[in-house]
């Protein structure tokens, strides 16, 4: 099952005290009643974006309902 989440995080660049900040509706192919911690989540969102996680700061995370 797909579970929908708002989501608001930094996309750091390899350039010093860069960095872009994205929001948004994030869906998933898991399990509705999964809980993700903030390390899993900076991971899949690094993933999507082909960088390395420590590149990614997570500022929220919400389920849509």
């Amino acid at each position: 099952m797909r579970a929908k989440y708002y989501t608001r995080f930094l996309l750091r660049s390899a350039d010093e005290g860069f960095a872009d900040e994205y929001s948004g509706v994030v869906e998933l192919n898991t399990a509705v009643n999964q809980v993700l911690d903030p390390a899993e989540i900076e991971e899949l969102l690094a993933k999507n974006f082909e960088m390395e996680a420590e590149n990614v700061e997570l500022l929220n995370w919400s389920r849509l309902h």
